[in-house]
């Protein structure tokens, strides 16, 4: 699978099967996020990996109680280490560089056959509660990770000229 096609097949998976992800599998994806880019390289994130049935348990109700999340066997937790480092243009780079990384690992999820959903409703505080978390990294977004139990249709994207621009705004 190319990654064109990694991002025509990738969906917001709500409904998994109760398999487990095999230790090979979730390395390769796991990998893909550690490869990922970053501000001066400095590769500021830690991705957690929840399958502990009690933990997911309460990583659940850090989010709102989104019982799909659970039905997962892993979830991922994405954490920027260092909440305060800003790039020269203002963007915070633990969160940019966290989504990046959390992105490379969707689209390596899509091609073991696996699927993910972004989740950015949660209660900081409980999941860092939840997870054993320190202070001062950020908790930037979480996903489940399992076989789906489902084939949602592709959703609709914008036109190309809606998001695209050449040489000025507009």
């Amino acid at each position: 699978m190319d990654v064109k096609e990694a991002i025509l097949r990738r969906r917001s998976i709500r409904a998994y099967l109760p398999k487990p992800v095999p230790e090979d599998v979730l390395n390769r994806v796991l990998d893909a996020g550690r490869l990922a880019p970053s501000a001066v390289n400095r590769q500021e994130w830690r991705f957690i990996v929840v399958r502990d049935s009690g933990a997911r348990k309460r990583v659940v109700e850090a989010a709102g109680n989104q019982a799909f999340i659970g039905t997962a066997p892993v979830i991922l937790v994405f954490c920027a280490t260092e909440g305060d480092s800003v790039m020269t243009c203002g963007q915070v780079c633990g969160t940019v560089d966290t989504s990046i990384a959390l992105s490379y690992v969707t689209l390596a999820a899509v091609e073991e056959g696996l699927g993910t959903c972004w989740i950015g409703s949660y209660d900081e505080g409980r999941m860092k509660a939840a997870l054993g978390i320190p202070a001062n990294p950020r908790v930037v977004a979480i996903t489940p990770l399992g076989y789906p139990a489902e084939d949602p249709p592709a959703r609709s994207r914008k036109a190309m000229k809606e998001v695209v621009s050449y040489d000025k705004w507009g």
